[in-house]
């Protein structure tokens, strides 16, 4: 009997005593981590006309709840904003600002990026015509596909989908082609 009773009190101080063993965080579900609980969205973009828009790095990006095949999404950002692509991502950086602008509440979402497979050569290559020197694969990477294009999974890891395939996308272009908030008030 006592050692049940000492079982069940130790029991209920994990559970619910002022330690910290067992607590979870505000916002906790299981499988899915909310990668905003702590960290801010990135800043606006100082650029005059998309303050809408987020700073990462160099650039100005906006996450599209549309969907589109890829070859449209693509379009559809140089349609948006001169110079604009679907979004490519050089670093693990600019990876988790990326998810921190599409997942504030840790929804299992997918979008485009700007990545292609180069002819069906398991080589990929961005729209923009940047340098291809960073990656986060999931296992599901490796299926063979024809006209193969890459997503950004709601956990930050990329996925091939076909091109022909309908998905939200982000957009981005460099912010110094524009001019800033402040230089336009001059």
């Amino acid at each position: 009997m006592f050692k049940s009773g000492l079982i069940s009190f130790l029991l209920m101080m994990l559970l619910f005593g002022s330690g910290n063993i067992l607590t979870m965080e505000k916002g906790f579900v299981a499988g899915c981590t909310n990668v905003t609980a702590q960290c801010p969205r990135p800043e606006s973009c100082n650029v005059y006309g998309f303050t809408d828009w987020y700073k990462v790095g160099q650039h100005c990006v906006k996450y599209f709840n549309k969907h589109l095949n890829f070859t449209d999404a693509e379009l559809s950002c140089r349609v948006t904003a001169p110079g604009a692509h679907l979004v490519s991502v050089h670093s693990k950086m600019h990876n988790d600002l990326l998810i921190r602008i599409v997942n504030p509440k840790c929804n299992n979402l997918s979008f485009w990026l700007g990545g292609f497979e180069f002819f069906e050569t398991g080589t990929f290559a961005w729209t923009d015509r940047s340098f291809w020197n960073f990656q986060v694969w999931t296992c599901d990477k490796l299926r063979i596909c024809a006209n193969q294009c890459v997503e950004m999974k709601g956990n930050g890891q990329w996925n091939v989908n076909k091109c022909s395939a309908e998905n939200n996308y982000m957009c981005a272009f460099r912010r110094n082609t524009f001019k800033s908030d402040s230089e336009k008030m001059k």
